[in-house]
């Protein structure tokens, strides 16, 4: 029967073999994989942070960008110190969970929740926000493909699902090159931008101002501010993959943290002043990155397309981070009974396929709900992030003051430090993001929160009706076994004599639609039935699923505290196809007789050659 093969083999194609459990520490990264795999989503989002501060100061005119390279060092500064603060938390943490362990644990389980929520928000917009800017470099350098832009994200949010679903070790090996691939050729622009500014040979563009310009006020620096701190998106992510490092774990993220840190800051730092340097101007059309490559190599070179093509990538796997983690919180999450057990599920490949399948499910709504826009998406970006990083940094701050060990006063003064400028960010962004869509995301975390408590109390009220402490099993003595029919014929012969092997009391159930029929099966019963009970129901109605049921009702009176079997006698064709052939009547048996207690419901399959 290949048919019966054929999704198997379309998995097996497509995700690879299996792996078996105990060879899980060989997938296991190195930290030259962790840092391609959780470091991309912090180190592409420097091709972007520079053009959101400069589309904001420039309504301002052109001399208000003289504040874009301020702005930028106070952000690179609150980096390093987001960064050093988490580099607590991986030693404190080694087990991994990040934000939400750190809260749950010190703050309560509510900030757990709330910080959990936020960043679950956060990782499906990475997704989004990622591939949508990723595809935003290719239509930079090929506009006429902006129409398809929806569908181009499309495709490569599944090509990002498949490589994910085939396990830590292979998407490792698929996303290294583009992740080192665009550091080089960043740190190329910038060594020949600044080669260039050093020897007086830079042309600035001229840019478009705009006509009606606006006060430079506080307001609008802050706005710049809070759209430049798309550069700090990721910086969590290597403390929550901490145990999905090689051995010794802790010290190899730490590592890890450290240098994408380092990267990340010398890239944006110099982005920004070739930026002010060459006047760049991002419009919808061309990224400012763009027009830096083009400044830089010259237009159509191909140093500029290596460049476009490295952007590309690098954006459209830094949702590779959001890969990384969010199945693996949600999987933390589950353990904890805030959501579906599903979630803890390793498949095939050793990746949590579930959370996997759920994450590329949002991020498509995402994309087809927003066009593809990264300037419409970006309003929701950055809220949970800065949420997650006050819930975690205050409670590492709690951590020490309860370990007191050696030391603690100084790591407590650090992680201070970071939950103070992240909550002061926190509520600049929420303030100058709200109006522009970042309300959905404040109204979408407590809704999760709801979600999960829910999850939680439905976990707890299965476990207390399921517990053993206390329970007496009811002595049950009889088992009324009934066989709904259509006829005589192997299937239900077979059906038949499984069913008298499990009790005395076996009836087989005929609704009478066909007199003529009926009179026939009254009349074979007497060689096929054996010690079976045929009982005929009157339909006058011709409807056989009413009489059925109101039956199997009167049997369940007649013994409330004991058993009523349902057997199901069903053939299974040789071909998917041909279940379409047949009717669905044990399906709807089976549906209809769920959520009766004490009844239970089996097939006895009868298996087609072809």
């Amino acid at each position: 029967m290949p048919e019966t093969s054929t999704f198997p083999s379309l998995k097996r194609l497509l995700v690879g073999k299996p792996i078996p459990s105990h060879l899980a520490h060989h997938e296991r990264m190195s930290r030259v994989t962790g840092l391609a795999i959780l470091s991309s989503d912090a180190l592409s989002s420097v091709a972007y942070a520079t053009d959101f501060i400069v589309a904001t100061l420039i309504v301002a005119g052109i001399e208000s960008l003289r504040y874009a390279i301020p702005i930028s060092v106070v952000i690179t500064t609150l980096l390093g110190i987001v960064a050093f603060s988490y580099r607590q938390t991986i030693h404190a943490y080694p087990t991994g969970g990040g934000a939400y362990r750190v809260a749950k644990e010190n703050l309560g389980t509510m900030a757990g929740l709330v910080a959990a929520a936020s960043l679950l928000v956060d990782y499906t917009l990475t997704v989004s926000v990622g591939i949508s800017a990723g595809v935003l470099a290719i239509t930079s350098a090929a506009p006429q493909l902006v129409a398809y832009r929806v569908e181009i994200c499309l495709v490569f949010l599944a090509l990002l699902s498949v490589g994910n679903l085939r396990g830590i070790r292979e998407s490792g090996r698929i996303f290294a090159v583009p992740t080192y691939f665009f550091v080089v050729s960043i740190f190329v622009l910038i060594a020949t931008g600044f080669y260039r500014y050093a020897t007086g040979g830079i042309e600035p563009f001229v840019p478009a101002v705009p006509e009606e310009r606006v006060p430079l006020t506080t307001l609008l620096l802050l706005t710049a501010f809070a759209n430049g701190c798309t550069a700090m998106t990721g910086v969590e992510a290597v403390s929550d993959g901490v145990p999905a490092f090689k051995a010794p774990e802790a010290k190899n993220a730490a590592a890890t943290l450290v240098t994408m840190a380092a990267l990340a800051i010398a890239m944006f730092l110099g982005i920004t002043f070739l930026a002010h340097a060459y006047l760049v101007i991002p419009t919808h059309a061309e990224s400012g990155l763009s027009q830096l490559a083009r400044a830089i190599f010259g237009n159509g070179t191909i140093l500029y397309y290596l460049l476009q093509a490295a952007t590309t990538l690098i954006l459209i796997l830094a949702a590779n981070t959001a890969y990384a983690d969010f199945p693996r919180l949600a999987s933390i999450v589950s353990r904890d009974r805030f959501l579906p057990r599903q979630f803890m599920n390793q498949g095939d490949r050793l990746a949590f396929s579930n959370g996997i399948l759920v994450l590329s499910s949002f991020a498509a709504v995402l994309i087809i709900a927003f066009r593809g826009d990264t300037q419409s998406l970006l309003p929701l970006y950055m809220i949970g992030v800065f949420v997650s990083f006050t819930l975690s940094q205050t409670g590492m701050v709690l951590h020490w003051r309860h370990s007191r060990k050696p030391g603690w006063q100084t790591s407590a003064l650090i992680n201070g430090f970071g939950a103070v400028v992240t909550g002061i960010v926190l509520v600049i962004v929420a303030v100058t993001k709200t109006l522009e869509g970042a309300w959905i995301v404040l109204l979408l975390i407590p809704l999760i929160v709801t979600v999960f408590k829910a999850t939680r109390r439905h976990y707890d009220h299965v476990a207390a009706q399921l517990t053993l402490r206390g329970y007496e099993p009811q002595r049950r003595v009889h088992n009324t076994v009934l066989i709904p029919i259509s006829g005589l014929q192997r299937a239900v012969v077979e059906a038949l004599r499984y069913a008298e092997t499990l009790s005395d009391d076996v009836r087989a159930v005929y609704v009478d639609v066909d007199p003529t029929a009926t009179s026939g099966l009254q009349r074979d019963w007497k060689i096929w039935g054996g010690k079976v009970n045929l009982v005929v129901l009157e339909s006058p109605f011709r409807s056989v699923m009413e009489p059925l049921l109101e039956y199997i009702e009167q049997v369940e009176g007649e013994r409330p505290d004991d058993y009523v079997t349902v057997i199901l006698p069903e053939f299974v064709p040789a071909r998917w196809w041909q279940h379409l052939l047949h009717n669905q009547r044990a399906l709807l048996i089976k549906g209809a007789l769920l959520f009766r207690p004490n009844t239970v419901v089996t097939s006895v399959p009868f298996h087609l050659a072809r």
